[in-house]
């Protein structure tokens, strides 16, 4: 390759000598660019969504190839984000398609050196157990006046950034009904 064909596949020399000063079109092409497609373009499907990581709750689409995340990207369509994700939100797509993703519950014992996989009706009920546990151990009727109190200290919610009003309003009622008083949403801390 001769020095002047050289520089002329130089993508500073098209971009001064060429239709594109600014360098965002043709200047900045170079062979191997020009025959890449968008990830997007073949995909079977896209779905909206919400960012998991935090209350700012930026919207994205998120798209499908034979049944598997193959991109995900901020939606333009959001009033929230405008199409733009933070870098957490950017590398969303690995939440899903980790070899590492956990897609079991797992459990180890109190004391215990090792994790187990449980099956999920044994969790839930394992769950359920320790809340009703905790719950009566700790419960409160009355205080040191006798003023009625019926609530509890020994269980608390935090809710999840990404949780919608509807969501968010039922997990209030479950645990005011359990008698908790420490319910909190992570959007508001």
């Amino acid at each position: 390759m001769g020095v002047r064909t050289w520089i002329e596949g130089w993508p500073v020399y098209r971009q001064l000598t060429g239709t594109d000063p600014l360098g965002r079109g043709a200047a900045a092409q170079s062979a191997r660019s020009k025959g890449l497609s968008a990830r997007t373009g073949t995909v079977d499907s896209m779905a909206r969504s919400v960012c998991p990581y935090c209350a700012v709750g930026c919207g994205q689409r998120i798209f499908v190839t034979d049944g598997k995340v193959v991109q995900i990207e901020g939606d333009p369509d959001s009033p929230i984000s405008r199409g733009r994700l933070c870098p957490k939100g950017s590398a969303s797509k690995s939440l899903v398609t980790s070899d590492r993703r956990q897609t079991r519950v797992r459990y180890r014992r109190p004391f215990g050196t090792g994790w187990e996989d449980l099956d999920l009706d044994t969790a839930m009920d394992m769950i359920a157990d320790r809340v009703l546990q905790a719950r009566d151990a700790t419960w409160e009727d009355r205080d040191s006046g006798g003023r009625p109190l019926n609530r509890t200290l020994g269980i608390a919610s935090l809710g999840g950034a990404t949780l919608d009003n509807e969501e968010n309003y039922l997990i209030k009622k479950l645990f005011t009904a359990l008698g908790a008083i420490q319910i909190e949403n992570q959007a508001r801390i």
